[in-house]
């Protein structure tokens, strides 16, 4: 993948080729449709392909890019990255289930159960799972980092990772838990698959064992920061800008870091994680512009 320029516009064409390419992977990786499956595909195709950031994606390619920046890794990445959006993709549709956050927008579209019916929507996120570790475990790698990739992917998504920060929010509705009880949470439930992107694209490009630490240290700040921006937008942008509807944590009265912090301290708490995602970039070396870029963008999402 080419390393753009150093400016906006080029962090933007970054995202638009990241996005192209993960695209096309999973354009052919959801293609075809078991005989009678036909409306499972269907919502599978809307669930993965539907607007979206494909910020995990471009974790994967800038954190490849940041080690080794010749374009030898580039179809692993993109497979890699499909895998990544299958589990997002799914994650996204099983949270806003009614037995879960209950919402009927997602991306400013209708979600998957309300497009489709609930039984669909629950086989659509299973089946994406899967699909998720069925691209890792035939992609054309050395065995060894094949089952890396596949431990990363396995721990991110299930109940060390997302599945576990998915419970702990669940179990947070109407309550009050402290600060350090609500980053538990959120470095499970969006960090962890944040944190595994990051991780895959440098483990592809053959990162030691000192870059890898340098990437999921910058990995966690970021994935704490994107999910304070998440909770300041939760109350200051409207749902058109959101995608999602406006208000939804605090109707539901969920905990957030403006309802334990208020907004200003959610400020500094994003502004703090900022700055410790581009200090842990440091110990990198190497061309980490396109992660200081990515960094900036999550915490300037919607402004």
């Amino acid at each position: 993948m080419t390393t753009p320029a150093h400016s906006a516009s080029g962090l933007q064409a970054f995202l638009k080729e990241s996005a192209d390419r993960v695209e096309g992977q999973l354009q052919s990786a959801l293609a075809r449709a078991e005989p009678g499956a036909e409306t499972l595909y269907e919502a599978m195709r809307y669930a993965a392909l539907g607007p979206g950031k494909r910020l995990r994606p471009a974790l994967v390619y800038a954190s490849a890019a940041a080690i080794d920046s010749s374009a030898r890794h580039r179809e692993l990445c993109d497979i890699a990255a499909a895998a990544l959006e299958c589990i997002h993709a799914y994650s996204l549709v099983h949270d806003d289930l009614p037995a879960m956050d209950d919402d009927d927008l997602r991306r400013g579209r209708p979600t998957c159960h309300i497009r489709f019916d609930e039984a669909t929507a629950i086989l659509a996120g299973d089946a994406l799972q899967t699909r998720a570790f069925e691209l890792l475990a035939g992609c054309d790698a050395p065995a060894e980092l094949r089952l890396q990739l596949l431990q990363e992917l396995a721990r991110a998504s299930g109940a060390c990772g997302m599945v576990a920060g998915q419970a702990i929010d669940l179990a947070a509705v109407n309550q009050q838990p402290g600060l350090a009880q609500l980053e538990q949470m959120h470095r499970l439930k969006t960090g962890a698959l944040i944190r595994a992107s990051a991780r895959i694209g440098a483990l592809i490009a053959g990162a030691d064992r000192q870059h890898l630490d340098a990437v999921t240290t910058y990995a966690d700040a970021i994935g704490l920061a994107f999910q304070v921006q998440d909770d300041i937008l939760d109350v200051t942008a409207d749902t058109a800008t959101l995608g999602k509807t406006q208000g939804a944590d605090a109707a539901r009265n969920k905990p957030t870091y403006v309802s334990l912090l208020g907004l200003d301290g959610a400020r500094d708490k994003l502004a703090a994680l900022h700055r410790q995602a581009l200090d842990n970039l440091a110990g990198l070396g190497g061309n980490c512009r396109l992660l200081e870029q990515l960094a900036d963008f999550i915490v300037q999402r919607g402004h």
